[in-house]
């Protein structure tokens, strides 16, 4: 079962628990599918590795929206988007701890042969692909600069 078939059978899950945020997290993540399917050039079919980008992207929006909501004194709707952000990221593989994410990037500079901070273009788009929904971009800049430095 793919995850657009596995989001659409939790949300028929959700209806039945009348679990109202997961249920609207989940609608959220359909609709963002369908649009990704039918898009222009698109091949009318949704590759898991392209769903894990969107579903990564849609957690990222919930939390920056929740850190406003915060910054703002609105507690109750950033409780509601968290809450969103957590039934979205239980799709996603887990995340690499911080001593996981140093080793695979020392093997992603040692494939690439990368020795100064010039050359993190270059490193950071074999990074991106390969740990793609397993770690955040801004974390990955951040530790690959730090690591060729």
């Amino acid at each position: 079962m793919n995850l657009f078939d596995q989001i659409s059978a939790d949300i028929k899950a959700a209806m039945l628990a009348k679990d109202k945020v997961r249920l609207e997290a989940l609608r959220g993540v359909k609709k963002e599918f369908i649009e990704a399917k039918t898009a222009k050039g698109a091949s009318g079919d949704l590759a898991d590795d392209a769903a894990l980008k969107i579903l990564a992207k849609m957690v990222k929006q919930r939390k920056e929206t929740a850190e406003l909501y915060v910054s703002q004194n609105r507690p109750e709707l950033a409780e509601n988007e968290l809450a969103e952000a957590a039934a979205i990221e239980a799709y996603l593989p887990k995340a690499l701890s911080d001593e996981e994410l140093t080793a695979e990037l020392k093997k992603i500079i040692a494939e690439t042969g990368a020795t100064s901070a010039k050359e993190m273009g270059r490193v950071m788009g074999v990074a991106s692909k390969a740990l793609a929904g397993r770690a955040d971009g801004k974390v990955i800049s951040a530790k690959v600069r730090e690591l060729l430095s």
